[in-house]
């Protein structure tokens, strides 16, 4: 079921043969409107969400756009998307469109693209306007380019924030010219997600940090192609989220395993607080995290500022990854992986510290709203 209310069906108005991501923007409109729950055989003129061939949208946009009866989004002052809640709408509205000519006297509210308006994306948890531009040849690259990062996170690790998205974008490009699924991304990035899982158990270091930032630039491509190509899954969101989950205990267990090979092997006291530090620290830290979803319907790493710049850093995979590098520059592993160990300890603590903060402002009778909701507060 739909949470939209009264739900309303789709359809595109007018032709585009060029592609976007190698889709129409038939088939790309018609695959954003299954993922949100819109019909695609209305029974009925209205209500009706319609698209305009003639533009590209974030599929943030249709989303908001469906939710808000009587709301046309324009660019340039022509419709681009609109929801008509009649048929008297949905004739003008298509009229508009079709001839590419704004809707000067109308029903409809008017929604500027211009006038940069600012959207929440409670699924890649960030505020943002979200792109809208004319669909023709010349801009396709301009418009792929905004889509792959529209796709982004907002709140994410430091590498992915700032390192690769420019390797990713590139790899993106050519598995969806080349018809790869993100399944298959994903497929290939276990592979090497396994070979460094061994490499570290040989003390092969650098070679394994080699292969682990394959997987981990491929682990960034299979959503960001999943999501440009409008072609996300539950056997994908599994296999992808189930890599990401059990995958970093692996690792530094066989960090820790393959110090032997350096002379630099814990004593049995050191490898098992470090380990249990790493471990315990990682199952408690996606603990709080769950409880925090669950009592207040929102990530942590959203309820603040402080808390979306701490999830740039805190004891996850990537920033350990960076701990460990910095580390192999000295030739310490060993010492890398306690320091990893402490940061871990760290960030469970100020993890544990804001879920309390958060109890407190609740039985104080507040209430636990992200900043990114908050329009002002995002600015």
């Amino acid at each position: 079921m739909s949470s939209i209310d009264p739900s309303p069906s789709f359809a595109t108005v007018g032709e585009n043969k060029t592609r976007l991501w190698g889709l129409t923007a038939a088939e790309r409109g018609r695959r954003i409107a299954r993922a949100a729950n819109l019909s695609l055989k209305p029974e009925n003129p209205a209500p009706i969400v319609l698209a305009n061939a003639a533009f590209a949208f974030d599929p943030a946009w249709l989303r908001y756009v469906a939710k808000q009866p009587g709301l046309m989004l324009t660019l340039g002052g022509v419709p681009a998307l609109g929801h008509a809640r009649d048929a008297e709408e949905a004739e003008a509205l298509q009229a508009a469109m079709l001839e590419g000519r704004s809707l000067a006297s109308t029903s409809l509210r008017t929604l500027a693209f211009e006038d940069g308006p600012t959207i929440e994306n409670k699924t890649l948890r960030k505020r943002e306007t979200p792109f809208v531009m004319p669909l023709r040849p010349d801009t396709v690259r301009v418009i792929e380019r905004a889509s792959y990062f529209g796709a982004y996170k907002g709140v994410t690790d430091v590498l992915t924030k700032y390192l690769w998205p420019e390797w990713a974008l590139v790899l993106t490009r050519v598995a969806a010219r080349i018809g790869m699924t993100p399944n298959f991304v994903t497929a290939i990035g276990a592979v090497f997600c396994v070979l460094a899982t061994w490499c570290f158990a040989e003390g092969l270091y650098w070679l394994g940090m080699g292969l682990g930032l394959v997987f981990m630039v491929l682990d960034t491509v299979d959503g960001k192609l999943a999501r440009c190509t409008i072609t996300s899954s539950a056997w994908g969101n599994v296999f992808d989220h189930g890599m990401d989950l059990v995958h970093p205990p692996f690792w530094w267990w066989f960090w820790a395993i393959g110090l032997v090979h350096w002379g630099l092997a814990y004593d049995s006291a050191t490898f098992w607080w470090v380990q249990g530090a790493i471990q315990g620290g990682y199952i408690v830290q996606r603990l709080i995290e769950g409880v925090f979803i669950k009592q207040n319907g929102m990530h942590i790493h959203v309820w603040r500022r402080f808390d979306s710049r701490f999830r740039l850093i805190t004891a996850r995979r990537n920033p350990n990854m960076v701990i460990l590098f910095v580390a192999m520059l000295f030739a310490r592993p060993d010492i890398g992986l306690i320091a990893v160990a402490w940061w871990t300890v760290i960030s469970c603590l100020i993890h544990l510290v804001r879920l309390c903060q958060a109890w407190i402002v609740r039985a104080r009778g507040g209430k636990i709203t992200s900043w990114l909701s908050d329009e002002e507060g995002a600015r």
